[in-house]
């Protein structure tokens, strides 16, 4: 279900993606509101869940993660169980950060970050292949990040 947005629900939410950390006081400032709809604004869009939650982004260059892996992951079957079995087990691991059931010629791609390629073929062999649900992986590795973003694009409702 698509939430409707006003033009200042839209600002606020610009706002937050450039600066998660952003006071409430400088927020109102920025979208020409006072503070405290500014907050009520945000707290609704916190509980439709439209903002599902403030994080820290950080560099994986410099804690030792330079390999980035793109994992091409097909499945034995397409059975319920045989699926959750698979969602359940890349839920626990770590390394991956991104997972996506796609169409084409694979059932999913996951982004993998470890620390080198030793680090990728332990995760590789010790969790991936070892399950027993899990029929190939082809895995693309990053070279270069040329672009990285985690705002989305966003418009106004056009009842609004």
């Amino acid at each position: 279900m698509n939430v409707k947005l006003s033009r200042q629900d839209v600002a606020i939410l610009q706002h937050l993606q450039e600066d998660g950390r952003i006071s409430n006081r400088d927020l109102a400032n920025q979208v020409s509101l006072s503070p405290s709809p500014c907050w009520r604004r945000v707290r609704a869009l916190e509980e439709q869940q439209v903002i599902r939650g403030y994080t820290a982004l950080l560099d994986p260059e410099k804690l030792g993660l330079r390999v980035v892996a793109f994992a091409h992951v097909s499945l034995v079957d397409h059975h319920p169980p045989t699926v959750a079995r698979f969602d359940q087990k890349i839920s626990e691991a770590p390394e991956v950060l991104e997972c996506f059931m796609t169409s084409g010629d694979h059932d999913y791609m996951l982004k993998v970050v470890t620390r080198d390629m030793s680090s990728y073929q332990d995760f590789l062999s010790e969790k991936l292949l070892s399950l027993d649900c899990v029929r190939t992986v082809n895995t693309s590795f990053a070279l270069k990040q040329k672009k990285l973003s985690t705002r989305l694009p966003l418009q106004q409702s056009a009842d609004d």
